[in-house]
């Protein structure tokens, strides 16, 4: 069964529910959990200029780029992120469920597979924002590269799907 948990976890609201599922399958395992945030371009709270917001929040046209914002940022970008990783193993603990954090710097997918070998992992959760088709081939999938470099099992989780709301019936003429 699985005694090694790593719960892949980014700033976004869906982060809260794959981290209720991680700490109800530890719970039933007693097993652990390792908790790992990888500060990168592909988050959308993340700063860095590779996100594509480098235009909009610190670039002006014909200035030079704001690094003294850019760090401030960054340096709050990354509290949140370990303050949050932080709170979610303190939860765990509370349970009786052992939880370290680790916040990484790089690529998720490389990071989490990674820190999966190291740590010797017997399986990876993390969870998908549910990007099909251009938006996942131009915008990338971290949870499809984990699953296909994670050094042990990997199960992703969907994001609840909110409702679409039905379309209007049409009047008819008559």
């Amino acid at each position: 069964m699985y005694h090694k948990i790593l719960v892949a976890l980014d700033n976004s609201p869906t982060s809260d529910a794959l981290f209720a599922q991680a700490l109800e399958l530890a719970q039933a395992t007693q097993g652990q959990l390792l908790l790992v945030h990888s500060l990168s371009n592909q988050e959308e709270s993340s700063p860095l200029p590779m996100s594509g917001k480098l235009d909009s929040i610190y670039w002006a046209p014909g200035t030079e780029l704001d690094l003294e914002a850019w760090r401030q940022d960054w340096v709050r970008y990354a509290a949140e992120g370990l303050d949050r990783l932080r709170h979610q193993a303190a939860k765990a603990n509370t349970v009786g469920i052992s939880a370290e954090v680790r916040q990484l710097i790089g690529d998720p997918a490389a990071t989490i597979c990674k820190a999966a070998q190291a740590w010797g992992a017997d399986l990876i959760l993390i969870g998908t924002r549910g990007r099909t088709g251009l938006a996942e081939w131009v915008l990338g999938s971290v949870s499809n590269d984990v699953m296909h470099r994670a050094p042990c099992s990997v199960l992703v989780v969907k994001s609840p799907v909110t409702a679409v709301p039905p379309a209007p019936a049409m009047a008819s003429a008559v």
